[in-house]
């Protein structure tokens, strides 16, 4: 009996260890459908990766190649395809030329480029979709491409699909010329913002079979990235394919489309394309690399407006709230202009001297130009150049700070400054090894939210703090439309009778009130732009 009785308790734990390891193969296996890694778009069916956390899909194309006769013509759809297309790889990169950045030590020549990234975490389905953040990539709108971004770490701590495109760039995007004018005056100028939008609505036809939610899309972007969510917040034609904004350390700006025409007609002729009935099919007959090296000499990168796809100014519609009326996250780096003005000035072996600082500021300033060396004393700063820099850095976050107030005025508002003064030696500029100073500048804040240029950062411990802090408020933003959340410092709805803004920094994240007084902006006030 006693013999029995010793088998009995020797075979339970088999019994209940047998259980438990037909959970776990249970519930590999729901992980495992869960993580299946072919998705069927409208146009065909794709293959993936999957990673730990999450699965990703690269080089989707959302709209055919602008190539030939499709060059400088709105995007038009992409051909679908039989059988499962290998989305494991990224597509090209659209023309641009030569950079400091990691990846683009040559020229990119490929005009087939119009492909988009999406990575879904694990646990998101077409039945139980995530929030979605649709990221516009910043380089000037004349460089950059979607796969400059690895998501992994926003993806994955905060739970959402995050997808990011190519766009046409410099003059294969954004020219304007009669010739062009004349094919289609609402495309016109605008191709590569065009572009963007045919990525939101291939989001909108087909991110639920990714798991993501097509009424919860994010848009967002820095730089020209910036620059382009707000252009595509006050353009119509977009209307309702997004529920929310992130603008960073972006402008609102464009020009009159006459004006643009002017500088479009300078870029044919220097191609030799001077007759305005054949110029159009002239310049459609150069290489890409023909034009990578005219817009060189006349530069070609900004956004016009008077279509329907962008009718105002894009400042003036903010501020008489005929924009798309969603929930707007706005700021910018603290020393904004320190990295400009390291590529302006192409800062290694060349700093502004103080005769340079002065002769700048009255070209620049003119009558107003002693008030300004008034106020930005040489001697106050550490060296001429960065001077010069704060002094371009602070009128422009004074024109910020207006932007902030015009959006508020019709939208729940959000603004932030990052202030991390010590950041992590960081892509690009840091890999010359200069001992120039740029304390938070423009695009430092981009490694704390992701690996930018898929590179991760050595983060001290409060720097990482503070990256999962900026990522909790960035995805509950997506999700909610309010970046406060659990966990972390309150972050207050902006008005411009208070000001609050949220200094984000690794010694203590906070409100602060005196942005204005910080960037000197009752003074700017008084300076004409």
């Amino acid at each position: 009996m006693a013999k029995r009785q010793s088998r009995r308790k020797r075979t339970a734990p088999l019994v209940v260890g047998g259980l438990l390891l037909g959970l776990l193969v249970l519930l590999a296996g729901q992980v495992q459908a869960q993580a299946t890694d072919v998705v069927q778009t409208d146009k065909g069916a794709v293959r993936g990766t999957v990673k730990t956390t999450y699965t990703e899909w690269l080089g989707i194309p959302y709209a055919a190649p602008p190539v030939g006769e499709l060059r400088w013509k709105a995007p038009q759809p992409a051909a679908s395809w039989s059988g499962v297309r290998d989305a494991t790889r990224p597509g090209n990169a659209c023309v641009q030329g030569t950079g400091w950045d990691p990846g683009y030590e040559r020229p990119t020549l490929t005009e087939d480029c119009l492909y988009l990234n999406v990575y879904r975490p694990h646990g998101a389905t077409e039945e139980n979709p995530v929030p979605v953040f649709f990221w516009i990539h910043g380089g000037g709108l004349r460089g950059g491409a979607g796969f400059d971004t690895d998501p992994r770490k926003f993806v994955t701590q905060g739970d959402v699909v995050f997808v990011t495109h190519n766009y046409r760039l410099g003059a294969m995007g954004f020219l304007s010329a009669p010739s062009l004018t004349k094919e289609d005056a609402d495309a016109v100028g605008n191709y590569g913002m065009l572009d963007q939008q045919a990525a939101l609505r291939w989001v909108n036809a087909n991110i639920r079979k990714f798991g993501g939610d097509p009424e919860r899309v994010t848009i967002a972007g820095q730089s020209a990235g910036g620059r382009s969510t707000c252009m595509q917040l006050v353009s119509p034609t977009n209307k309702g394919l997004f529920a929310g904004a992130v603008h960073q350390s972006g402008s609102c700006s464009a020009v009159p489309l006459a004006e643009d025409e002017e500088r479009g007609t300078k870029f044919a002729e220097a191609l030799g394309c001077t007759d305005p009935a054949t110029a159009a099919t002239c310049l459609r007959a150069k290489s890409a690399a023909d034009i990578l090296a005219t817009q060189d000499k006349v530069s070609i990168s900004t956004t016009v407006f008077g279509s329907k796809h962008f009718p105002l100014h894009p400042t003036e519609a903010v501020r008489t709230g005929q924009f798309n009326q969603v929930p707007v996250m706005i700021g910018q780096t603290h020393d904004e202009r320190t990295q400009s003005m390291f590529a302006r000035r192409d800062y290694v072996g060349r700093p502004v001297t103080k005769t340079q600082y002065v002769e700048e500021i009255r070209e620049e300033y003119g009558a107003h130009a002693d008030a300004v060396l008034e106020q930005y004393p040489v001697s106050a700063y550490w060296s001429p150049t960065v001077a010069l820099s704060t002094v371009d850095g602070d009128q422009s976050s004074c024109r910020r700070l207006a932007l902030f107030g015009h959006f508020a005025a019709h939208t729940p508002t959000y603004a932030y400054e990052f202030d991390e003064q010590d950041p992590p030696p960081f892509v690009s500029i840091w890999r010359l090894h200069t001992t120039f100073r740029f304390g938070a500048t423009h695009v430092n804040e981009l490694g704390y939210i992701f690996d930018y240029l898929r590179q991760a950062l050595p983060f001290s411990s409060a720097q990482g703090e503070l990256s999962n802090q900026m990522i909790s408020y960035w995805t509950t933003f997506v999700k909610t439309g309010d970046p406060n959340g659990d966990f972390v410092p309150d972050w207050p709805r902006y008005s411009p009778e208070t000001q609050e803004i949220m200094s984000l920094k690794a010694a203590g994240s906070k409100v602060k009130t005196d942005y204005a007084q910080d960037h000197k902006c009752g003074f700017w006030a008084s300076i004409p732009e």
